[in-house]
């Protein structure tokens, strides 16, 4: 494949940041790769993986005339980057993101990009709960879809030439309203993690269940919920504050509904449990039918032994 960019900066070199890189080296889609971060010992294992072609841990260093440059930070440390980085964005770059949240990350960023710079938010619905430059690889992206929140003002060349750029990796891009997609993430991500967190956590604060108890007698439910409990902190805390509403909105609704749960549970009501459960098993049906998951029984676990 022939070049899509002479040179790609990525800011941040995380799960994201770290599996752009392996695909942009694989795919041949840029000349070079300059690749910074705060942390020197996080940068030197960068180095020592070769996913780039420069280094630094300056941000404004590593966007000099980059002509896409893709943040991949806590959404928390956005306006931070942004402003360290917007004095040295070349003219006619296009600089986007991988936030999970959007329409605050736009309050952070646009502020203090320069007007011929195209900031066109985004946010790739991939990822594990690994997180770090190791944890990054190639095809991350395939199949998975990839959300753009493009300002009105932005034009369509930049906007293609990105989309092109997720396709590339395989990506299906869409693009909706920053508001929106806050909304419609709050629900399919942000409040699964949380209820996750809060019932790894309940368990390990109940003083009747100790903790080799826990671990031990793991059934494939709660160990399902600790792989998402066991996702990045930083990056946790962000999203909960940075997309406060939408999320306590939906949090208020999921409390409504587990109440009726709740009382279904009390009063032996078999018929409503009974056709909520099989309502939301049509959901999991949907979602592989859709390709974003695989049909593989045990969740994929007898094929991993396969493998090994």
């Amino acid at each position: 494949m022939q070049p899509m960019f002479d040179r790609i900066a990525l800011i941040g070199i995380g799960l994201i940041g770290s599996s752009i890189a392996r695909d942009i080296r694989k795919l041949g889609l840029a000349r070079e790769i300059v690749i910074s971060t705060r942390s020197q010992h996080t940068l030197t294992r960068a180095e020592e993986l070769g996913l780039g072609d420069r280094y630094t841990t300056s941000a404004a260093q590593a966007v000099e005339n980059a002509d896409l440059v893709i943040v991949s930070v806590p959404v928390g440390a956005s306006e931070s980057v942004a402003v360290q980085m917007a004095p040295a964005l070349k003219p006619g770059a296009i600089c986007t993101d991988v936030g999970s949240t959007k329409a605050s990350v736009i309050a952070q960023m646009a502020p203090h990009m320069p007007d011929d710079v195209h900031f066109i938010p985004g946010h790739p619905l991939a990822g594990t709960e690994k997180s770090g430059p190791d944890a990054g690889f190639s095809g991350l992206f395939k199949g998975r879809w990839c959300i753009f929140t493009p300002l009105p003002e932005t034009p369509a060349e930049p906007l293609s030439r990105l989309r092109a750029f997720w396709e590339a990796l395989g990506s299906k891009v869409d693009e909706m309203d920053p508001q929106h997609h806050d909304k419609v993430l709050a629900i399919v991500s942000h409040l699964p993690h949380i209820i996750a967190y809060n019932i790894v956590g309940t368990a390990d604060d109940l003083e009747t269940v100790t903790e080799s108890e826990v671990i031990k007698y793991s059934a494939s439910g709660f160990r399902d919920f600790t792989r998402l409990a066991a996702s990045d902190p930083t990056m946790w805390r962000d999203v909960c504050l940075h997309n406060k509403d939408a999320i306590l909105e939906m949090l208020a609704r999921f409390s409504e509904d587990l109440a009726s749960l709740q009382r279904a549970i009390r009063w032996g009501e078999g018929d409503k449990l009974f056709e909520l459960f099989t309502r939301t098993r049509a959901i999991r049906r949907s979602i592989v039918e859709a390709g974003q998951d695989v049909d593989v029984p045990d969740f994929g676990r007898h094929a991993l032994e396969e493998k090994k």
